[in-house]
C-alpha cells in the first residue's frame, strides 16, 4: 500500500526552517512520507548542524537540495536578489524533482506545502 507523499519547501530564509522540520516530522509521525526541499546552501548547514531525531519514522522523512540560481560567492541576505533568483530558477528544478521522485518512487509526491 502506498502514504501519502508531502513535498516540504520552507523559505529559504532565517526562522522558517525549523518550524517547517518540525512540522515534517509531525507528518511522518502520522505516517506520511516526506521529502523536505532545501536551496543547496541551506542543505549544507542543515546537514551538518540539524541531525533528525532517531525514531520509527526517520526513513520516511527525505532530505534533498536544490539550487537557488545563485553563485556560491554572492549575497543570500539581499532578500529581493535572492527571491527574484529562486523565483526565476527554482521553479524549473522543483518541477524536475517532482518528476524524477514520481518516476521512481511507487509512494508519488501528492501534496505540496511551503
Amino acid at each position: 500500500m502506498t502514504k501519502p507523499h508531502v513535498l516540504v519547501i520552507p523559505l529559504p530564509a532565517q526562522g522558517h526552517v525549523i518550524p517547517i522540520m518540525e512540522l515534517a516530522r509531525r507528518l511522518a509521525k502520522n505516517g506520511v512520507k516526506v521529502t523536505f526541499v532545501n536551496t543547496e546552501v541551506i542543505h549544507k548547514v542543515v546537514t551538518n548542524n540539524l541531525m533528525l531525531e532517531k525514531d520509527d519514522y526517520e526513513d520516511l522523512i527525505h532530505m534533498v537540495s536544490i539550487p537557488d540560481g545563485l553563485e556560491p560567492w554572492e549575497d543570500r541576505s539581499d532578500l529581493i536578489k535572492l527571491t527574484k533568483s529562486i523565483l526565476e530558477s527554482m521553479t524549473n528544478k522543483l518541477e524536475e524533482l517532482v518528476e524524477k521522485i514520481n518516476k521512481q518512487d511507487c509512494n508519488k509526491v501528492s501534496m505540496y506545502c511551503c
